[in-house]
């Protein structure tokens, strides 16, 4: 059964840092690629970033480049949205998903099959 949960979310003034975290069970990091999406109240669902099983590979859309990083560390089944230069309209709920079998990853919502909880991340002005 693979699950996947959230944490790190949290209030931050504008400008600052989170780093959230994703912890992976019953999934293969080497094997599983992962994304993280966010949903802004009354907005649909977003792609943010994802990282792909085949080499680590990252893609971000562009509104978060050069602020947002995402890394993973295998050993502990863990993936992590590093996000800096925080800014009000980054408010949203986060959420990490897995799209089982696939080398590389999408930042687009609809190859991923599980999904986490989400976290609250809101960046104050």
């Amino acid at each position: 059964q693979v699950q996947l949960v959230e944490s790190g979310g949290g209030l931050v003034q504008s400008g600052g840092s989170l780093r959230l975290s994703c912890a992976v069970s019953g999934g293969d990091l080497n094997r599983d690629a992962i994304g993280w999406f966010r949903q802004a109240p009354g907005k649909e669902r977003e792609g943010v970033g994802c990282i792909a099983s085949s080499d680590g590979s990252t893609f971000y859309v562009d509104s978060v480049k050069a602020r947002f990083t995402i890394s993973r560390d295998i050993a502990k089944n863990m993936v992590f949205l590093q996000m800096n230069d925080l800014k009000p309209e980054d408010t949203a709920v986060y959420y990490c998903a897995l799209d089982p079998g696939k080398l590389w990853c999408a930042i687009w919502d609809t190859p991923y099959d599980y999904w986490g909880q989400g976290t609250q991340v809101t960046v104050s002005s």
